[in-house]
């Protein structure tokens, strides 16, 4: 079929009947309004399309913002168009007095954020991107032949004096962008072309050039999004800069990558799945790694890995090389296959000449093609070669610290590993012998929180660890990850490009420049999340980046204790004041939280600890009551710990720890019990239970049972075993 790429919109009516509009600039800016609401389905029965308050607000906010490139002094001109736009419809007896002054107003509003989504860096697409270049240095955007002369001295530009994007804006954000105004700019057209068949316009078919028999046509799923995929790039072209669209898919696609040259956006949607399982929003924040690489340094850290070396030498003999890095050389981007030649892909410029930024999407590009080879490799064990995008997300939820090898391949079978260790730093030794050992029973004791662990229980552990180790041992050849005996974690480059991954996957993983600059509220928000090595550090770094130090701490205590006592946040987030050096703090800020309800005993013990003064009188029966309920709860941690080793006996650490408080509690047992559910009612539950079915004293666990509702008659719980 042969389409009219003119869609029937009324510009020359409105260009005729309306000032103003009529340099080409404002009259591009007026094709595309006037297409725009047209595509969202304005009616057009006299000739122009016409506005609405709510389709204002879609073309203004939505679509132009990411389908239209303008410069500063032509932002005026589409809120212009519309308010002409709306004059002429009022004239044509379309739009009563009200309706009018209504529609006028609408635009009014959406003037501001119309504005804030045109500067948003966040809605760059590729071509809106090199038109805004073309622009600034005078380029006539509408000749393709000038723009295409301006795309060949852009790409004999050295890599390191192009324009680059803005801050905080990752190419694979523009490409993202790119795919998603594509599929958003064909879909709409598919969708006015359908409402044209089932709902005829007096004014004639949106798409004069194509012809509504076309839909009967032999193969209209083919045909027919086809077609409308070339008015869409013809349309963008219009918008941005004339010929851009078949440069991009021919002699320059490799200035305006897609997805298909991006593999680190498959690695990148893993990791957004891992995000979303443990914590179901991409938005909350991963902890901040403790540094990344220097721009400078990141030249050097991947010419310096292994792997990402070897494919390089492809790109220099390809014949020299065998053919699985001939593979992940193409697959990588460092080597371009056409059949049976051979060249040089674009990530052969980038490694030797690439900006930092580039540097670092390549090493991402390498660790994700190495991750999605890990699962076809036969000598690998699968369970941990397809989980490769787990282990680095979860390295990197660990704030990048060390992990286990061994403690890891546990949790894998299930061994019922302390969670008071899982998430604790493994010393990295100095150095270890290559080959992979199972650390000793001992050592493995102290690493899983399983005391008493022999040989048999090591022996057990050996087949999986070293299963695992192979595995990290195939990803440390990417240069992003480092086993030392049996510890594992990121390297520096490692660091650096699963956070470019993340970030590719709107996963929120902020550097620690980004978290010192967060109010209290918001870092006491995500630090709760943390592990307790990450929190203590991004806590520590907000301290003493303020300039002033008791201002800081006020803040920060008033963050911790703003949560609402009793609900799922308020233990987790009390646990930070813990991870808080406060033999540092100022006093005042101490002293001025003895009277919260949850936190003052927390002060008082703080104040009491630097031998400071402090008014015990201040402190509330219900914050002595949470510090209680807390240390109950680190006892009921440890009898469930006990029991799993010595099942018929039953631990005391709990019931102790109780009797000991109630003794002093006025009141006594059941006036504690009491005070602890109004505490914190949350956490109070499962303490209470489990006193409830292990306290000697039969008035003490009715009360128990009675304030948590568990059952009256103890039952026998299922042995368990630490595996």
């Amino acid at each position: 079929m042969t389409t009219s790429l003119k869609p029937n919109v009324g510009l020359d009516l409105f260009l005729h009947e309306t000032k103003g509009f009529d340099s080409p600039a404002s009259a591009r800016i007026a094709d595309a309004v006037l297409t725009l609401l047209s595509l969202r389905g304005a009616d057009r029965r006299t000739g122009l399309p016409e506005p609405t308050p709510e389709l204002v607000r879609q073309v203004l906010h939505l679509d132009v913002p990411v389908l239209v490139c303008m410069t500063e002094a032509e932002l005026p001109v589409a809120p212009g168009v519309l308010s002409a736009l709306a004059d002429l419809v009022r004239a044509k007896g379309r739009l009563n007095a009200k309706r009018h002054a209504r529609l006028l107003a609408a635009i009014d509003e959406a003037v501001p954020e119309y504005r804030r989504a045109m500067t948003d860096p966040g809605n760059l697409t590729w071509p809106r991107w090199y038109a805004s270049l073309m622009r600034a240095d005078g380029t006539p955007v509408d000749d393709p032949e000038a723009v295409l002369r301006r795309l060949a001295a852009h790409d004999r530009t050295p890599r390191a004096d192009r324009p680059v994007l803005p801050d905080g804006v990752e190419r694979a954000d523009v490409t993202g962008r790119t795919v998603g105004m594509q599929i958003l700019l064909t879909e709409t057209l598919l969708r006015a072309f359908a409402r044209d068949l089932e709902q005829p316009s007096p004014a004639g078919p949106l798409l004069p050039g194509l012809p509504l028999e076309a839909a009967d046509e032999e193969d209209p799923e083919e045909g027919l999004p086809g077609e409308m995929r070339l008015v869409a790039a013809e349309l963008t072209d219009r918008w941005t800069a004339a010929g851009l669209s078949d440069a991009f898919s021919g002699p320059y696609a490799h200035l305006a990558p897609g997805p298909e040259d991006s593999p680190h956006l498959v690695l990148a949607d893993a990791l957004l799945d891992q995000h979303l399982s443990y914590f179901g929003y991409s938005g909350i924040p991963l902890p901040p790694p403790p540094a990344l690489p220097a721009p400078q340094e990141m030249r050097g850290l991947l010419h310096g890995a292994p792997l990402p070396a070897l494919l390089s030498a492809a790109v220099e003999g390809p014949d020299v090389v065998d053919e699985e890095v001939r593979h992940l050389a193409v697959a990588c981007g460092l080597l371009r296959q056409d059949g049976m030649l051979t060249t040089p892909g674009p990530g052969a410029g980038i490694w030797t000449e690439g900006t930092p930024q580039d540097l670092t999407e390549l090493a991402a590009d390498i660790l994700a093609t190495a991750v999605g080879r890990l699962s076809e490799a036969p000598e690998m064990d699968s369970e941990y070669a397809d989980d490769a995008a787990h282990l680095l997300y979860v390295l990197y939820e660990r704030g990048c610290t060390a992990d286990s090898v061994a403690r890891k391949a546990a949790e894998y079978a299930d061994w019922l590993v302390d969670p008071a260790v899982e998430s604790m730093p493994v010393p990295v030794p100095d150095s270890a012998p290559t080959e992979y050992a199972t650390p000793t029973p001992r050592e493995l004791s102290a690493l899983l929180g399983l005391p008493g662990l022999d040989d048999e229980d090591r022996s057990e552990l050996e087949a999986p660890a070293r299963a695992l180790a192979a595995v990290v041992d195939r990803l440390a050849a990417t240069g992003a990850i480092f086993r030392t005996g049996d510890a594992f974690g990121l390297t520096p480059l490692g660091t650096a490009a699963v956070r470019y991954a993340l970030k590719a996957g709107a996963v929120a993983a902020p550097d620690r420049e980004t978290v010192t600059g967060w109010d209290a509220a918001t870092l006491v928000d995500a630090a709760r999340s943390w592990i307790r090595e990450a929190a203590t550090r991004g806590l520590t770094d907000w301290l003493t980046t303020r300039e002033n130090t008791a201002e800081a701490w006020d803040d920060l205590l008033g963050a911790i204790a703003s949560t609402k006592p009793g609900t799922e946040d308020a233990g987790p987030t009390r646990l930070l004041f813990t991870y808080l050096d406060t033999a540092v703090a100022p006093p005042e800020p101490l002293r001025g939280l003895l009277a919260d309800p949850a936190l003052g005993a927390y002060a008082l013990q703080a104040l009491r600890t630097r031998g400071d003064r402090a008014d015990e009188q201040q402190v509330p029966l219900s914050a002595r009551a949470t510090l209680v309920l807390d240390d109950l709860d680190a006892c009921r941690r440890d009898d469930r710990r006990a029991e799993a080793f010595a099942p018929l006996a039953v631990a005391a650490s709990l019931v102790s720890a109780f009797d000991a408080a109630a003794t002093t509690w006025p009141g006594g047992p059941q006036a504690l019990i009491a005070a602890l559910a109004d505490a914190d009612a949350h956490r109070a539950n499962g303490v209470l239970a489990h006193l409830s079915g292990r306290h000697s004293d039969p008035r003490v666990a009715a009360v128990a049972r009675r304030v948590t509702g568990a059952p009256s008659r103890r039952r026998a719980g299922r042995k368990a075993r630490h595996r």
